[in-house]
């Protein structure tokens, strides 16, 4: 035992004189994990299985033993930051194969043939050669296990929602793996063509209805949120949403986060007021907004205004010193359009390297066609193309690539949404928007991101359905239904975490303190704090902030930053 123990304090030793040589030991180590991670990914395909979990068990724990052995006090405050963030997610990962392990351990009676797949795939690896015969009858196993397995399920109360899908899940990923086995091995082994062909497509067969069963029939059948909308989502709950706001470092519970986007709600609709009095429709703001939606460009000439609306955005940034536009950026974003299936999910622009543009297609009916051009109205466009491009997505993209790359595992929505969004109360507040209908724009995006807090939580916490959620964008926002079930649908259907729509109004807001911080006081101008924020690339605001303040931190550091009590408070 004491050689073992020698054993592994000889290897910590060695490695962190390697990391340490380089002068950044856990920005090396951060480069290790990465390319480690990267390529044992993709030899244990598996991800729900006892191989992946014991493996990277095995890994994440090494790695936090080689994290432990460099001397946190002797780092400057960046590679301090850095510690912290790969601490975190590798204390998070060891969490999570906890965490799945137990879920997939309970699953066993429905996944019986999981572990006959998972061989299969093992053998194939290393490329052994197969008993032909033998993967035909373990086939024709794995085929009665499938039909016993849901008949038995049938017959059965079912399976909670969330637990229905994982399980679906971990079935497409068996199927994907079969199908890995099959593809390495037919028309190269003349043994494994002639017998496992028809055994493979029965149970391939086999595996996509069983998986569609989980995930659809089962899943709905308990899915106490699923509703007339048709939207598949998992609430997580509040003890979940707690466990995640405190990996992201946000210090507040989901009902201070409510009262947060209500108290900012309540700011839209003053200026709201105002715009629309301005308008001539008095305290209508609806009316106003409905005047703003007719206001748009007719089918085809969207991206000509696109082009003009990002131009205007560059100039008003750089005429104001506001923030460092390097010229390859303003060359280099592109311009893509949203098919008619996409805009299901994305109603309005998306943005990063490229702007990709919503408005109506072809294809679509006369009723969504005018939905999609009232939805992209111009004041729209005007208060969301800076978001998407320069200075919002596509800026701190291309400065994220160039500045601090590594730290790119580290990227938060509350980073990188709450960067675009920022930059919509900053230039609310340069008056970016001069006119009254630019400005009804402007709030009524601001108004949806307040919307989206109210929404996401009350779902995740079990209060509100997917029709519930839509029906308060199109009642309290002035959506159009279309794109109100639009974006509920991404939102709970799409690949993004429970907190994403959070991210944008919370991450602006950090920013917002911080700028209040640092600018209000005069330690930074303007220009200083947004360039010092893109090179540091999208980690945690709290963080970024421990850098820019030059705060002392610890090993065993806890989120803390209120940055919103003010707002809590009225003031």
């Amino acid at each position: 035992m004491r050689k073992q123990v020698l054993i592994i304090l000889t290897l910590l030793l060695v490695t962190f004189r390697a990391f340490a040589s380089t002068g950044e030991p856990v920005k090396a180590l951060i480069q290790q994990m990465e390319a480690d991670v990267d390529d044992l990914s993709k030899v244990y395909i598996f991800r729900d299985s006892p191989e992946y979990y014991g493996r990277m068990r095995v890994y994440y724990n090494n790695t936090l033993q080689q994290l432990k052995a460099i001397p946190f006090k002797s780092l400057e405050v960046g590679e301090q930051v850095d510690y912290l963030l790969l601490k975190r997610d590798v204390e998070q990962e060891l969490r999570d194969i906890d965490h799945n392990e137990k879920l997939y351990n309970s699953l066993q009676p429905v996944i019986p043939f999981a572990q006959k797949i998972m061989t299969l795939q093992v053998n194939r690896r290393r490329g052994d050669t197969p008993d032909a015969a033998q993967v035909a009858a373990t086939l024709g196993t794995v085929q009665q296990e499938i039909i016993a397995a849901q008949k038995a399920l049938t017959q059965q109360s079912g399976l909670p929602a969330p637990v229905a899908r994982k399980a679906a899940a971990i079935v497409d990923g068996l199927r994907s793996g079969l199908r890995n086995v099959y593809n390495f091995y037919y028309g190269y082994d003349p043994s494994f063509t002639w017998w496992v062909k028809q055994p493979y497509q029965q149970t391939d067969s086999l595996l996509k209805q069983y998986a569609l069963f989980l995930g659809e029939e089962l899943a709905d059948k308990s899915d106490k949120a699923l509703d007339a909308s048709g939207i598949r989502g998992t609430p997580i709950g509040r003890d979940a949403l707690l466990a995640q706001l405190q990996y992201e470092m946000i210090p507040y519970t989901p009902e201070e986060l409510v009262d947060m986007a209500n108290k900012e709600f309540a700011w839209c609709d003053a200026e709201m007021g105002k715009a629309s009095r301005a308008m001539g429709f008095g305290d209508d703001w609806k009316k106003a907004l409905e005047k703003v939606k007719e206001h748009h460009v007719e089918p085809g000439k969207q991206p000509a205004l696109i082009h003009q609306l990002a131009d205007e955005a560059v100039k008003f940034v750089e005429d104001s010193n506001l923030v460092t536009v390097p010229a390859l950026a303003k060359e280099a974003w592109r311009m893509y359009m949203l098919t008619m299936e996409q805009q299901r999910f994305a109603p309005f622009f998306l943005g990063g390297e490229s702007i990709l543009v919503a408005y109506p297609t072809a294809e679509m009916d006369e009723a969504t066609k005018v939905m999609s051009m009232r939805s992209n109205n111009y004041a729209f466009a005007h208060a969301t193309v800076f978001h998407e491009l320069i200075p919002g997505h596509n800026l701190q993209g291309y400065m994220n690539k160039r500045n601090k790359p590594y730290r790119q595992m580290f990227s938060t929505p509350f980073s990188v949404e709450g960067w675009a969004l920022y930059w919509e109360m900053l230039l609310w507040n340069k008056n970016f928007h001069s006119t009254p209908e630019q400005k009804v724009g402007a709030l009524f995006w601001r108004m949806h991101r307040c919307a989206r807090i109210i929404f996401s939580l009350n779902y995740h916490l079990g209060k509100w359905t997917p029709q519930q959620c839509i029906d308060f964008l199109v009642d309290r926002v002035g959506h159009e239904r279309f794109s109100a079930s639009a974006e509920v649908r991404r939102s709970f259907e799409g690949n993004y975490g429970p907190l994403y729509q959070i991210a944008y109004m919370m991450g602006g807001l950090q920013l917002r303190a911080l700028h209040h911080e640092m600018i209000d006081s005069r330690k930074m101008t303007e220009l200083q704090f947004h360039d010092a924020f893109l090179h540091e690339n999208a980690i945690p605001i709290e963080m970024f902030r421990a850098i820019i303040t030059k705060q002392s931190l610890t090993p065993d550091f806890k989120t803390q930053w209120r940055f919103a009590d003010q707002l809590l408070k009225g003031k």
